[in-house]
């Protein structure tokens, strides 16, 4: 039995955290009946609301659920901070909205804990995936930055910005050392970057996506400056392949 961590970075979601977490939280229930196998990580990363009060009392109630307070807002420094506390086999996360489908939780824990994978990331953009409610604009934007990561930096996967993503805990160390530090939105992207570097097995999961556009906050134009000068400063980490004699 491989045990695991779900963590739902959270910033002000004080109107949905409860609802959305329990629904979660059944979900994990009904498939893994041994509690003490799973954990769903409420990693509150500077909310200025009473998110953290909820999430507190709901842990409550729930004896999977955990809190952990992180010191500054970033949803990278928010997971870097769950998983580095964390002691379960498998790590990663969801977003809040639940946009990935819950079923294909069960995809991703099978494959790390059955087919011998080490990272797992959900696509929108491969052609079996089905994404739900997206706007042209959003859509236009995603495929145009992945096609950005693989022209500025090499790779293969086909999705580096989708929510959901678990790993192996004991490849992590490995990916923070060689450069997924970011404390941001990016640290998602670095994830799969690195890990083609270390050539790592990665399972890429077609999904139904369904978009949130009333809780989508991103701010296209600063977020797409910060992705850019995040993608040159992780390149600069790539190692360089060793001459042959």
């Amino acid at each position: 039995m491989y045990t695991f961590d779900v963590t739902i970075p959270v910033l002000n979601e004080a109107l949905t955290l409860e609802r959305q977490v329990r629904i979660l939280h059944a979900f994990l229930r009904a498939h893994f009946a041994a509690a003490e196998q799973w954990r769903i990580v409420i990693a509150d990363n500077g909310s200025m609301d009473n998110t953290f009060d909820i999430a507190s009392k709901l842990s409550q109630e729930l004896p999977e659920l955990v809190v952990v307070k992180v010191p500054r807002r970033g949803v990278g420094l928010a997971l870097k901070t769950s998983w580095g506390q964390s002691d379960a086999d498998i790590v990663g996360y969801m977003d809040l909205d639940l946009a990935t489908g819950l079923s294909h939780f069960l995809d991703a824990y099978n494959a790390l804990a059955h087919q011998g994978y080490d990272l797992v990331y959900a696509t929108r953009l491969h052609p079996q995936a089905r994404v739900i409610g997206r706007t042209l604009k959003r859509e236009v934007t995603s495929r145009v930055f992945n096609w950005l990561l693989r022209r500025y930096l090499g790779v293969r996967f086909s999705d580096g910005m989708c929510g959901f993503k678990f790993l192996r805990r004991d490849v992590y160390p490995q990916l923070h050392e060689q450069g997924a530090r970011n404390d941001g939105w990016f640290f998602s992207t670095e994830l799969l970057t690195v890990g083609e570097w270390l050539s790592l097995k990665i399972k890429e999961l077609p999904v139904t996506w369904t978009d949130d556009v009333s809780s989508s906050r991103v701010k296209i134009i600063p977020l797409a400056k910060r992705y850019l000068q995040d993608m040159y400063r992780l390149k600069q980490l790539k190692p360089t392949p060793a001459k042959k004699l």
